[in-house]
């Protein structure tokens, strides 16, 4: 028996860089619908909720991850709504903003995520990625927003600390 907590007990990298750059520019979110992709134990959704949105549809399909964002939102006073589909296969949801912590940690991720985000942009909704420069991050399809010291505990990390980033898509034509 593995007795690692499952990967959604713990803070990533880039949710801890996401809610670190909403705590400091809640602007970002005030008044506004927000998808929190991949959310995990619901970090991220609960900063943004605290920051004044709206809205915020946390986007989980790993069923104990979703309790827990039930829990974690409840014990923080925050009203979060959660969906178990694969969001990734549709035309993005109703929202102002996505964010997205820790969503390339693998390639065969990545080649979802990506087009589901370019998509998102597309329809006019900004997005913000959160990540440790993993290997699978999409460098040439981002443009850095700002930079934080954090530690990683995520898939293969060692759980040193790093410089992370807070990414947007570029703007294509």
């Amino acid at each position: 028996m593995d007795d690692a907590p499952p990967y959604w007990a713990y803070s990533w990298a880039g949710g801890t860089l996401l809610a670190r750059h909403i705590l400091n520019h809640p602007d970002i979110v005030r008044g506004r619908r927000v998808l929190d992709l991949g959310a995990g134990s619901g970090i991220v959704g609960i900063v943004v909720r605290k920051c004044g949105a709206s809205r915020v549809l946390a986007a989980e399909i790993d069923t104990n991850a979703i309790a827990a964002i039930s829990l974690n939102a409840e014990a923080n006073g925050v009203a979060i709504e959660v969906t178990s589909g694969d969001v990734l296969n549709g035309a993005p949801p109703d929202v102002d903003v996505v964010v997205a912590g820790d969503v390339f940690y693998d390639a065969q991720l990545a080649a979802r995520v990506l087009p589901f985000l370019v998509a998102s942009r597309k329809a006019g909704i900004d997005v913000l990625i959160g990540d440790p420069r993993r290997k699978a991050l999409p460098l040439a399809a981002l443009r850095l927003v700002a930079e934080y010291a954090v530690p990683d505990f995520g898939d293969g990390s060692t759980g040193q600390g790093s410089i992370g980033g807070v990414f947007t898509l570029v703007e294509s034509d």
